[in-house]
């Protein structure tokens, strides 16, 4: 089994700063891609960034040049920068592809709250 503990939400002011961290434990051989999403009251979970075991990564154009993700084996890390109103949400990282003492599958952390408030 693979766990996934997030940390590093809270609240932050329009245009500030927040860096979300991921760790996943567990007895992990590898994991194929760790991401970010976040979900909104009453909107869909929507992937923000990914970052792939070969270093490549992506990004969804509404965050791109403003958040960054960056990955150290089994644990990713989301740069929040300019931080709006809008990016308030439950963000929530997964990895994907987990090869573990379990077997292979996809996994989900708990969630951490931003909220973007003055």
């Amino acid at each position: 089994q693979v766990q996934l503990v997030e940390s590093g939400g809270g609240l932050v002011q329009p245009g500030g700063s927040l860096r979300l961290s991921c760790a996943a434990s567990g007895i992990i051989y590898s994991i194929l891609a760790m991401a970010w999403y976040r979900q909104a009251p009453g909107k869909q979970r929507e992937l923000l960034a990914r970052a792939m075991s070969d270093d490549n990564t992506w990004y969804r154009d509404s965050v791109k040049g403003r958040f960054t993700i960056s990955r150290d084996k089994n644990t990713v890390y989301l740069q929040m920068n300019s931080l709006s109103p809008d990016d308030t949400a439950v963000y929530y990282c997964k990895a994907d592809r987990a090869s573990s003492s379990a077997g292979i599958g996809d996994y989900w952390g708990q969630g951490t709250q931003v909220t973007v408030s003055s």
